[in-house]
């Protein structure tokens, strides 16, 4: 049996056969960016050491992170150049992620966008300006201008990009697969795009909506009471929200599944957990944001606490000292009936 040292504030352990949470390094402010689900292309991997993290965003199948300087670290699937940020890009003040491509608002109301543009996803529309959120979907972009109203771009196959004519009074928009969502001051919902999963099929009656958030074919309304409302595709359970959840503060809508924070800063998940997507690790407290991407998740959250490895692993007590119980267990284990340890 092999004994692996190392120090509490580094380390990822996995069970055997079980999945590997990644957290970045506490940085000075003492809150990371934690990562859980589909690691395939890095998507988890989060930069070691990252600190000063503001927002974060989940893509497709990789992350960004913005920081409270104005400037963006990615990382995860680069096949598009959806990681190459491009250089010198500061001042921003939102970001988002979308299928192979992102969106960062900055702070003089411009957009910046890179990545694949293969749908004119990052071919944001000259003289746009004036804009206060973006929100990057699978392969189209929708930018809220300051006035309440709605500018989409990028691939328009199933009216992604047609937002409705005289939409007005908009205070929020999030893009999803196909479709689109926005919310209105007055609390209610309009929607448009495809429609093949019921996405767009606005519940009658929704009213005292706070927060948006589109999926890959699915959506939630987050209410002023602190409850969840969802519609569309539930192939894998995506609109079964979790009974009796109340007190939450935000939500975020993946490809097939779903996380919400509550107000006590826990997170709920529900939807397709093919790669554990929606098994937030264990000790996870005190979060500040969350996103959703195909198939894994991000927080904004002090750093997990160490976890013992095992009966025979290594009990880690930050740097101060290493207990060596897997080494006591071990010799224990060859002693000879009445004798001294054996060589074997």
């Amino acid at each position: 049996m092999a004994c692996v040292l190392a120090f509490a504030s580094v380390l990822a352990v996995a069970p055997l056969g079980g999945s590997l949470t990644q957290p970045a390094l506490a940085g000075s402010d003492g809150v990371t960016v934690v990562a859980w689900g589909d690691n395939t292309v890095g998507e988890t991997n989060v930069p070691a050491g990252l600190s000063g993290v503001r927002a974060v965003s989940a893509g497709s199948n990789f992350g960004l992170a913005l920081k409270s300087d104005g400037t963006l670290v990615a990382w995860g699937d680069d096949s598009s150049g959806q990681t190459h940020v491009p250089a010198g890009l500061s001042g921003v003040t939102a970001i988002s992620a979308g299928d192979s491509f992102a969106d960062a608002l900055k702070s003089d109301g411009t957009v910046a966008a890179w990545g694949d543009d293969s749908s004119g996803q990052t071919h944001v529309p000259a003289g746009l300006s004036g804009v206060t959120a973006v929100s990057a979907g699978r392969a189209f972009s929708l930018a809220l201008k300051s006035d309440g109203t709605v500018v989409a771009w990028g691939k328009d196959t199933s009216g992604d990009t047609s937002v409705p004519a005289g939409l007005w009074g908009v205070t929020a928009v999030s893009a999803g697969g196909k479709f689109g969502l926005a919310l209105k001051s007055n609390g209610t919902v309009a929607a448009w795009g495809d429609d093949s999963r019921g996405q767009t099929n606005i519940p009658a009656g929704l009213s005292g909506v706070t927060a948006i958030s589109a999926g890959y074919s699915f959506a939630l309304a987050l209410k002023s009471d602190g409850t969840v409302v969802a519609w569309g595709q539930d192939n894998s359970l995506d609109t079964h929200v979790t009974a009796g959840l109340s007190g939450v503060t935000a939500i975020s809508a993946g490809f097939q599944f779903s996380l919400a924070l509550k107000s006590d800063g826990t997170v709920v998940a529900w939807g397709d957990n093919s790669y554990d997507q929606t098994d937030d690790p264990a000790g996870l407290v005190g979060v500040t944001a969350i996103s959703t991407g195909d198939t894994f998740s991000l927080v904004i959250a002090p750093p997990l606490a160490p976890r013992a490895l095992g009966p025979l692993g290594l009990i880690l007590v930050g740097f101060e000292g290493l207990i060596l119980v897997g080494i006591a267990a071990w010799l224990w284990s060859r002693r000879k009936v009445g004798g001294s340890p054996s060589g074997g």
